[in-house]
């Protein structure tokens, strides 16, 4: 067996001009000011991470016309149509819908307090202190986002093995087998080389192979997945296209349509699905269970790592560009859009309201959802609740106020679908 830390001989006195590892005009490569020349080779380190791990994205012109999305210009339209401070507003509804989507994903949305504490953590942490990719940092964020009720008794890497995959009848179904225990910080610290070695290129070929890189090494015993979903805006914030407090939801987008929940799952079956051809056969379920010394209890034994190694720490990535490209333009332009129109509308009809009749906002809410819902006729309910309604000619001049806001939204909307 080759001895993988063994320092090859170099063959004679080496001499000419150095030589780039990878060719950057056809894949993504280190960005110029981050390559590292080595002597010893004459060779141009450019790879954008370590031999531990190096995504390969190939610059076919449809991976370079998604990498080149320009989050910033559209969060300047939506800013220009509606305000920094109806953004802003609409970004704190966003977060907890983006936590809420994200447990959806999981098949979790029911858990209100883990989804409230999420979207505390997205909104807080994303884009600030350390880039969560180190076991410190890593442990820490976990710590925060599981919360003092889990069973895990050891936050931060794992030192078990684990599968993706569900039990079906007793049996167990493995749909990815992630790298083992011993490997895992070294991955890390590839996935991080790669974040600081191609600093200044596509923020959404860098959020993509972040976000999707970490999910593949999976590399803690739980809480993965939102990791994975809260890089995609930690990664987007540090390289300064979205600000605070605005977080993207683009688990939402995901989760609350059909097309796009199977197009991330295929997406992440461009890994597995390779990876499990080449390795289902080494995939075994011992009779006995074993503590790992995370306090993980476990009978999963896998005895394919020497096949999954190149699929593991050279992932093709391209069809992740564009995937989270896609998503991240229906967000802006149609999520976001969407959100803050509704805000708009809502806060001119309030406006329309009370100039009619002076009353609590909470009130005001009440009048709006009963219009929507009775399709204007004044309910008994409301009636009884706010006798004022009931004078003669009241209810209609605030069900025609607030037609007047909704038929000015519409031209308005006109206008911008035009524009477009």
């Amino acid at each position: 067996m080759v001895d993988r830390r063994a320092q090859l001989t170099v063959p004679g006195r080496l001499g000419g001009n150095y030589v780039d590892a990878i060719d950057a005009s056809r894949v993504v490569a280190a960005s110029p000011d981050r390559v590292v020349k080595l002597s010893r080779w004459r060779i141009n380190d450019n790879l954008p991470g370590t031999r531990w791990f190096t995504p390969i994205i190939v610059k076919t012109e449809q991976i370079q016309a998604a990498a080149a999305l320009d989050i910033s210009a559209l969060i300047a339209e939506l800013t220009a149509e509606f305000e920094e401070d109806l953004l802003q507003r609409a970004a704190t509804w966003m977060t907890l819908r983006e936590s809420k989507a994200s447990f959806t994903i999981e098949g979790e949305a029911d858990r209100m307090r883990q989804i409230q504490r999420f979207a505390d953590v997205m909104s807080r942490r994303a884009g600030n202190g350390e880039l969560p990719l180190q076991a410190e940092a890593l442990a820490e964020l976990q710590q925060e986002i599981l919360g003092p009720q889990a069973t895990l008794e050891c936050f931060g890497l794992r030192q078990s093995p684990v599968f993706v995959g569900e039990r079906r009848q007793y049996e167990e179904i493995v749909y990815y087998v992630a790298p083992p225990a011993d490997q895992v910080a070294a991955m890390l610290d590839g996935l991080q080389a790669f974040e600081l070695r191609t600093h200044g290129q596509s923020p959404v070929m860098r959020s993509a192979v972040t976000a999707f890189g970490f999910v593949y090494i999976h590399p803690m015993a739980d809480g993965n997945g939102r990791v994975h979903r809260f890089l995609i805006n930690d990664v987007l914030r540090r390289d300064g296209v979205v600000y605070h407090p605005v977080i993207l939801p683009i688990s939402a987008v995901i989760a609350e349509n059909a097309s796009e929940r199977r197009a991330y799952d295929n997406v992440l079956d461009s890994v597995s699905k390779p990876l499990m051809q080449a390795v289902r056969a080494h995939v075994q379920f011992a009779e006995i269970r074993e503590k790992y010394p995370d306090g993980v209890m476990s009978n999963f034994v896998f005895a394919g790592n020497t096949l999954a190694e190149p699929l593991w720490r050279y992932p093709d990535m391209g069809k992740h560009v564009v995937f989270l490209s896609h998503i991240l333009k229906r967000t802006l332009t149609e999520q976001m859009w969407n959100e803050c129109r509704y805000l708009r509308s809502h806060a001119r009809a309030r406006q329309a309201i009370k100039e009619i009749i002076e009353m609590p906002d909470h009130q005001v809410d009440r009048v709006l959802q009963s219009i929507e819902q009775n399709q204007g006729v004044l309910s008994n309910v409301l009636a009884k609740e706010m006798p004022i309604l009931q004078k003669s000619g009241v209810w209609h001049e605030l069900v025609d106020a607030v037609s007047r806001v909704h038929r000015t939204e519409s031209l308005i909307d006109s206008t911008v679908s035009d524009r477009k």
